[in-house]
């Protein structure tokens, strides 16, 4: 049972890192007029990927500010949510045995 609750929270967690991936990919390609960010499909994923990410980035945006013009919430969320999944798996392993 540990190990599946365990495989549950690493897959939602690298879900949300994968969405945070792409959405700082997509701010770059947008930035760099590589892509049209009035393409329907674009902005309906950018809002998408925008109203699930926001929550996390906000929050690391208000202690870290851009640095020299780049954000590197993305890195730290990622990390963040990276820890955040050992520490869970972790205490759910141990509570279990």
């Amino acid at each position: 049972m540990a190990g599946i609750l365990c495989w549950l929270i690493s897959t939602i967690i690298f879900l949300v890192q994968l969405v945070i991936i792409i959405q700082a990919v997509l701010s770059w390609l947008i930035a760099f007029d590589v892509i049209n960010r009035h393409n329907q499909l674009v902005q309906s994923f950018w809002h998408f990927s925008n109203s699930l990410t926001e929550p996390i980035l906000r929050p690391i945006r208000n202690v870290i500010p851009p640095i020299g013009g780049v954000d590197i919430t993305p890195i730290i969320a990622l990390i963040g949510l990276e820890l955040i999944k050992k520490l869970l798996c972790w205490a759910i392993f141990q509570i279990a045995f």
